[in-house]
């Protein structure tokens, strides 16, 4: 008799638990749907700002200015005249007439291949124009026979890797009547196992400086311009030239343009007899 009251008991129990079990689900399943939801929406107002701040930065990279290793170089400085005692009178040698634009001289160096087995190279030594030239001969260098150089100078350190691979070739270096070689472009000219400067042609040097801001020290510049100076000095050397020839370089300001008289020329050994 006492027994049904119990099981009666029990079963009140089993629905308090399964409604209780149902509500605690119920609230756990609507807190996760919220914490998903609030996720979803974070993280698609996260992408939509990555996007925007994307097409921002895109915007901002199509106005940023291109910034090239070459800087309004002075194509042709101030001349430097010399003075030479012809009888009793002293005169000053005129400037070479440089025949080719400014706007050509300018322009990064053109390498091209010409009939007879001339090539031509016209215009500023970039950084990375050694690169450029070793790719331009890469396939053709048995065909070549000189170099005719036409060139306001730029980059050293170009030059002198040119230099030395013309060299290795064997090829003939030529300035032409009119044409310039200033500021590095003597250190290419150097490399030619045998060297022309036809009478009227422009081959001068000046000091050699950095574009752009420098940003070193001042015992870091003055170190890197005895290290360069070095190294040119030897490059000369090696390519049978007298380095006295840079004396005039060191002397003579960036502004300005030390040109070399024919006697020079042969004195220093830059031009072959």
């Amino acid at each position: 008799m006492s027994v049904e009251p119990t099981l009666a008991g029990s079963e009140d129990t089993r629905e308090e638990h399964k409604t209780s079990l149902l509500s605690r689900l119920g609230t756990y399943l609507d807190d996760a749907m919220i914490m998903r939801t609030a996720f979803y929406g974070l993280a698609i107002g996260v992408g939509i700002t990555l996007v925007l701040d994307y097409r921002e930065m895109l915007k901002a990279d199509d106005a940023a200015p291109v910034v090239t290793p070459r800087r309004d170089n002075p194509v042709l400085p101030a001349f430097v005249p010399q003075t030479q005692t012809e009888g009793e009178e002293r005169v000053q040698t005129p400037a070479p007439a440089i025949t080719t634009p400014s706007e050509t001289l300018n322009e990064p160096m053109t390498i091209k291949l010409e009939s007879g087995g001339i090539l031509r190279m016209t215009g500023f030594i970039d950084v990375g124009t050694a690169e450029i030239f070793n790719k331009e001969v890469e396939g053709i260098s048995e065909y070549v026979k000189s170099v005719e150089l036409n060139s306001p100078g730029g980059s050293v350190f170009d030059a002198l890797a040119i230099s030395t691979k013309i060299r290795e070739f064997g090829w003939t270096t030529k300035v032409s009547k009119g044409a310039l070689c200033a500021s590095s472009c003597p250190l290419i000219f150097a490399g030619g196992e045998k060297r022309i400067a036809e009478e009227g042609s422009g081959i001068g040097v000046h000091q050699f400086f950095s574009f752009g801001e420098d940003t070193r020290s001042a015992s870091e510049a003055i170190s890197g311009t005895q290290s360069t100076t070095a190294r040119i000095t030897r490059h000369l050397e090696t390519m049978e030239v007298d380095p006295q020839l840079w004396t005039h370089a060191l002397e003579t300001p960036p502004q300005q343009l030390y040109y070399f008289s024919q006697d020079e020329l042969e004195k220093y050994k830059l031009v072959s007899n």
